[in-house]
């Protein structure tokens, strides 16, 4: 089987070799997580500047409907695997090393950090100390991305308890990942069939911006079974054979990317046709009703697989040439990247509020400060003897 090296999901410390398709898949979806946070403020929905530009409302729905699950996916590719290879036990303590560890020390740190940047608009006169304080002991405590840790690290606890118990439990996804060496299509409907029928119903339920939440530990109801489908799913590929399944790198999967892209499209469309109904003829309800709750939910299970196949198909396809290949110096930091980011990001929005300049320019701004500070960063902590095995 072949490996990769950890990043933001893998459980393998030492990888032997890499499939560099998967390795520029995770560092671009770590690119497409700055991005998402440097133009929000500059967006309808988290319009927290005084310039926006509809532009990166498009960006924001785009990263938003896929990104998440696509990083659940990849992380779980090698979970299965790593377990039976490994044992339960000393994976798990890997796991706490590489998720659990650095999400309290974020929890506690970068997170109060990067929200106290947002607090200060509100309450310029409140010192940091003070909402430390207030943030840790009264809340509220909000975790920002890395929600994302204490979610995967659940999925892998789930996972040793499964594997444990029902070793064979994934050798069907498995099968399909074989059989979608050739007819990746298939794969894609069973996959497309099980999310939506996971996130229809809790998105109709809980609605989209309902949390869970417990101090730090916060997630999206309505998207949780939908996260645990993309990780099993991942984790049924990656049992055996991953490079002669799905994501073989001669497979058919690589070569039929102007499909997958017509079928990103077309849902897309159909998400902004959603919001206009829901602005200009619904006017807003909330709650909003069933139906249209529904269709939206099963416009995005769409949207998410089919933009995820089409990510892995182009790196799949341009494994050995192409401007992806400019990721590769940016692979190994990447994890410590999305550690990093969310602070950095937040001040730059913060000391650029009051700057008269388009939102275009300050967002631009935002993201490639954003990408140079955190990876300089990243640099300099993974030189401290020890830090590589967490970021």
């Amino acid at each position: 089987m072949t490996t990769v090296s950890t990043t933001m999901a893998d459980a393998v410390p030492a990888a032997k070799s890499r499939n560099p398709s998967l390795d520029r898949a995770r560092t671009f979806l770590t690119l497409v997580v700055l991005l998402h946070h440097a133009v929000i403020p500059y967006t309808y929905f988290g319009h927290t500047d005084p310039k926006s530009f509809f532009g990166f409302d498009m960006i924001v729905l785009a990263t938003d409907s896929f990104f998440m699950a696509m990083f659940f996916f990849l992380s779980g590719l090698f979970a299965w695997s790593s377990i039976a290879r490994k044992g339960a036990l000393s994976y798990l303590k890997d796991r706490l090393l590489r998720l659990g560890l650095p999400f309290a020390i974020c929890a506690f740190t970068l997170i109060p950090l990067a929200y106290y940047a947002i607090s200060l608009r509100q309450h310029p006169e409140i010192g940091f100390g003070e909402f430390w304080w207030k943030t840790v002991t009264v809340g509220p405590w909000p975790s920002g991305p890395i929600w994302f840790l204490w979610v995967l690290l659940a999925f892998d606890v789930l996972a040793c308890v499964l594997h444990r118990l029902w070793p064979n439990l994934l050798d069907p996804i498995n099968r399909l990942s074989l059989y979608g060496r050739r007819k990746p299509e298939a794969f894609f409907a069973v996959m497309l069939a099980i999310t939506a029928a996971v996130y229809v119903p809790g998105l109709m339920r809980y609605g989209p911006s309902n949390w869970l939440e417990f101090g730090p530990f916060s997630v999206q109801h309505g998207r949780v079974m939908l996260y645990a489908a993309y990780f099993f799913f991942g984790a049924g590929i990656g049992v055996r054979y991953l490079d002669r399944g799905l994501l073989a790198p001669e497979g058919r999967m690589s070569k039929v990317s102007w499909d997958w892209m017509v079928m990103a499209i077309v849902p897309y469309c159909l998400l902004w046709g959603l919001i206009f109904i829901k602005r200009e003829i619904l006017g807003n309800p909330s709650p909003l009703p069933n139906w249209y709750e529904g269709l939206y939910a099963l416009c995005f299970a769409v949207f998410s697989v089919a933009i995820m196949f089409l990510i892995l198909a182009y790196f799949l396809r341009f494994r050995h040439s192409g401007p992806s290949m400019l990721l590769d110096p940016m692979q190994a930091d990447a994890y410590g990247m999305f550690l990093l980011h969310y602070p950095i990001a937040l001040w730059l929005v913060y000391w650029l509020n009051d700057v008269d300049v388009h939102a275009i320019v300050k967002a631009t701004i935002v993201f490639v400060l954003t990408v140079i500070f955190s990876w300089g960063l990243t640099r300099a902590l993974r030189q401290i003897p020890g830090a590589t095995k967490v970021l």
